[in-house]
């Protein structure tokens, strides 16, 4: 059973509104934009197959989801997992879209749901090289989590939302410091267009990229 990271759509068309697409803030190409103000975060390796992506996990502004994946990665839960999914968004910036990784629900990784943190109680937003979790329902996030090619703010908490899905919206946790090009080349992998089911269908990555190892990286006492 695959948690959603879904796009809301109404009528074929993108639910995604500009006010809630609009960029944030300008960011250089390579790598996604740093918070102006510096908040305590860990950083967590995640060595694949197509090379490393380096990640700061909110651990002050986002304590529960970060400390969720956080411990995902010190019980060696996401080794040998991969990323499986590649969804292409044809609007904005390109590359454009998000890649999905993780547990996949197996039940020998898995860890029970977490408390949803909306993105209007920790401040993060769903812009270019974050983290968010998949989940089906706000309490359901365990082991898969997506990250963003470019700015999906669509996909924030939206208290003005008359769905509720989207009142809550999903959880960021966490920023890609080094490495967006791996990112970008796992989204470029060639997709089976046969794999998946529903609206996941020709999403699913031919050849899943694996997540070797995750780790914590230890700081040296330089910093």
């Amino acid at each position: 059973m695959l948690k959603r990271f879904a796009i809301p759509r109404i009528g074929g068309a993108a639910l995604l509104a500009l006010s809630l697409t609009t960029p944030l803030a300008a960011q250089d190409e390579g790598e996604a934009a740093q918070p102006e103000q510096a908040y305590a975060t860990t950083d967590v390796v995640l060595q694949t197959t197509m090379g490393e992506i380096v990640i700061a996990l909110e651990t002050e502004r986002a304590p529960i989801t970060a400390g969720n994946f956080l411990r995902y990665v010190e019980e060696d839960r996401f080794d040998g997992t991969v990323f499986y999914r590649a969804m292409h968004m044809d609007w904005g910036d390109q590359p454009n879209g998000l890649i999905q990784g993780g547990t996949q629900w197996d039940p020998e990784r898995i860890l029970p749901g977490i408390e949803h943190e909306p993105t209007t109680l920790t401040g993060l937003s769903h812009t270019r090289g974050a983290l968010s979790m998949a989940m089906g329902e706000p309490g359901t996030a365990n082991g898969d989590f997506s990250i963003m090619l470019g700015d999906q703010t669509g996909l924030d908490a939206n208290p003005e939302s008359d769905d509720p899905v989207w009142q809550n919206g999903y959880a960021v946790f966490g920023y890609v410091i080094d490495g967006m090009d791996v990112v970008e080349a796992i989204h470029a992998a060639p997709i089976d267009p046969e794999k998946g089911e529903g609206w996941m269908q020709g999403q699913m990555l031919a050849d899943p990229v694996e997540i070797v190892e995750a780790r914590v990286v230890e700081e040296t006492a330089d910093e």
